[in-house]
């Protein structure tokens, strides 16, 4: 079993630029199934979820070529459903926009049954009742989907709710469906507007983006991209924003897509967090703002309300968790409700074990009491990522030796973390 070995408790310094994003990446990769040809995608992240997708598409046919953080997608190839790869689908979450990206072009399938993160249950009924609008017919079994997909057309939607796969599926399955298509109560999450993006450049007719109501126009086909530059993640912005206001050091994050993050800096605003807005830039892509944000030690105080996620542009549902570390060294006690998946908040105990004041209130709220220090230990790795990285974020401020087994969660969402992270001056290893 390998394992992090860190040695907390060492103020980080200079500047870590922010990888791009995860989500953004799997949505689009699930897409290329819309084009027939060679797309070319810059700056994937190379993480073990981007691994498993990888597995599923050349498990089908889809031919892949990696060239640095640049891949290469081929898919004008004849499609075998029947070979997908099982334990790929069963471990990610993801491949549940196959549903979307196929609607088109494969009449008939199995799908497995998808997994991903451990946060107690997370219906897929959303997916449904959009994609059967337009034209896809689901049958649930035990271990799989049925997947029968009619003719394609357009449809108005509302969604059932404002999640952002089962917007991304509604998506795919609209830019190849003849008419016009209005789907409302959509996210407008930052791996959504990427997809968008990405889709029009490849000559989907979608406005709207960045709203809660999207019009698509449907086309016949879609063109592959010569190349589509990825996002910068806010997700990892703000992981590493934790990591600058829980240790207390002074750390530049780079390259921070500031529109998904605006409500999060006003947090810390308010919490007393020092901070300057730098170098305000466009993305490679041209569509997202970019700063880099230099953070200072600072003295914190509690918030004066509860701290809640929302759809964008509220706090995002995965920049709660890195609300908590932050919370711990802030003088009183903050309410921290994680309302939308059921277990995620039992996680937050885990910081007890490194001497964290966290009360569990119930499923989905717990209080946070500050300032305390954390204390080193060993500790197996949470089975989500979000919390995983805030277990390490706590050890990384514990001064001391603390070890974190089977990190494999991690590098499901983080690439090369150790290694990035050593270069602003923390002491952490991996052992295999």
């Amino acid at each position: 079993m390998s394992k992090f070995i860190i040695e907390g408790g060492k103020k980080l310094f200079g500047s870590i630029e922010v990888n791009t994003a995860k989500n953004s990446a799997m949505s689009i990769l699930c897409s290329t199934l819309l084009v027939r040809g060679r797309t070319i995608l810059k700056g994937v992240p190379k993480i073990q979820e981007v691994y498993r997708m990888l597995e599923i598409l050349t498990s089908i046919g889809v031919k892949v070529e990696w060239q640095e953080n640049t891949l290469v997608i081929d898919t004008n190839v004849e499609l075998e459903l029947n070979n997908i790869n099982r334990k790929g689908c069963e471990v990610t979450r993801s491949s549940l926009m196959l549903m979307g990206a196929l609607a088109k072009r494969v009449k008939q399938y199995k799908l497995y049954k998808s997994g991903g993160c451990r946060l107690g249950q997370r219906t897929v009924k959303p997916h449904l009742f959009a994609l059967e609008k337009f034209g896809v017919e689901v049958n649930s079994t035990l271990k799989y989907y049925e997947i029968n997909n009619k003719p394609l057309k357009a449809a108005e939607v509302v969604m059932y709710e404002q999640g952002d796969t089962p917007t991304e599926n509604a998506i795919m399955a609209a830019v190849l469906a003849p008419g016009k298509s209005v789907i409302k109560f959509v996210s407008a999450n930052y791996m959504v507007q990427d997809l968008c993006y990405f889709l029009n450049q490849a000559g989907a007719k979608i406005s709207g983006i960045g709203t809660s109501v999207l019009e698509i126009v449907g086309v016949d086909k879609l063109n592959p991209v010569k190349s589509y530059q990825i996002m910068p993640d806010p997700i990892e912005a703000m992981t590493l924003i934790a990591l600058a206001c829980t240790t207390k050091s002074n750390i530049t994050v780079s390259g921070a897509p500031l529109d998904f993050l605006e409500l999060e800096l006003e947090k810390l605003r308010v919490m007393g967090q020092k901070f300057e807005i730098l170098n305000r830039h466009k993305s490679a892509n041209g569509k997202f703002n970019l700063v880099d944000l230099k953070f200072f030690k600072s003295q914190l105080k509690a918030l004066p309300d509860k701290i809640h996620a929302q759809p964008f542009p509220g706090i995002n549902i995965d920049n709660l968790p890195f609300f908590v570390p932050i919370l711990t060294q802030a003088r009183g006690r903050t309410l921290v409700h994680d309302w939308v998946y059921e277990d995620r908040a039992t996680y937050y105990l885990e910081l007890q074990k490194l001497g964290a004041k966290i009360t569990l209130l119930d499923l989905h709220r717990v209080f946070v009491e500050g300032p305390t220090k954390f204390i080193p230990n060993e500790m197996m790795c949470p089975s989500a990522i979000r919390p995983a990285m805030v277990v390490l974020i706590a050890m990384l401020s514990a001064k001391g030796r603390s070890v974190l087994r089977n990190p494999y969660t991690i590098e499901r969402g983080y690439e090369n973390i150790a290694e990035r992270l050593q270069k602003v001056g923390a002491k952490i290893k991996k052992e295999e």
